[in-house]
């Protein structure tokens, strides 16, 4: 960590996410999810899975910087940062990501995490990342600024989700007040890779994609 803070000039932006479209579908879907897959479904996978996406759109976050050079990634490699009873913190890689569906995505998640904690992974199972994950929103937490995972360039940090209220804009311009499920998204990254205005444009790819997509047809 201290060669990742003195390799990378760290930069730090945060926005916030509605979270409101996700969890109808947890709440319609939940229970039949874990009825078949045997875990609940969190907010986790819908996270990377618009990380994901959006890392198509804005490719140079899913990088490595060598020398003077920038090297973009063909694959989307996610590492989700997993934390061991507090006694350290790994980051097992779910490799080739943007190949995966929702349901697919939660179910890697829950099998690195739980051989993460079973000391039971291997060693292609924590090299080759090219983005990460820190989720500390099960810990309710409100904000985050995560230290770079060397040699990549960019990590993205999750906090609580609560219910809030927050204002909608109606279809006829007039404004009202609804209580919805939101949550920060930060992410630090390395200012030798990109400037903010392409990070803050990712954010909000990352959060339209969260409140607008329909992801009940990846269930």
């Amino acid at each position: 960590m201290v060669r990742s803070k003195a390799t990378s000039p760290h930069a730090f932006v945060a926005t916030e996410a509605d979270f409101e479209n996700v969890e109808r579908v947890r709440r319609s879907a939940g229970q039949r999810f874990r009825d078949e897959e045997g875990f609940s479904l969190t907010y986790l996978p819908f996270i990377t899975r618009a990380v994901v996406e959006a890392l198509r759109e804005f490719p140079n976050l899913n990088a490595s910087v060598d020398g003077d050079a920038l090297v973009v990634h063909g694959d989307i490699n996610v590492g989700v940062a997993v934390d061991l009873d507090f006694e350290g913190l790994i980051v097992p890689v779910i490799h080739r990501a943007d190949e995966i569906t929702l349901r697919g995505l939660a179910r890697r998640i829950r099998d690195v995490a739980q051989r993460a904690r079973t000391r039971q992974l291997g060693a292609d199972d924590v090299v080759g990342g090219t983005f990460s994950i820190t989720n500390d929103g099960p810990f309710g937490t409100m904000f985050t600024v995560p230290i770079i995972n060397q040699p990549q360039v960019a990590i993205l940090a999750t906090d609580g989700i609560k219910r809030r209220p927050v204002v909608i804009e109606q279809a006829d311009g007039s404004e009202s007040i609804s209580i919805h499920s939101t949550g920060l998204l930060g992410m630090a990254w390395d200012h030798r890779a990109v400037d903010g205005a392409y990070v803050s444009s990712f954010l909000a790819r990352v959060t339209t994609l969260i409140a607008e997509r329909d992801w009940s047809t990846e269930l």
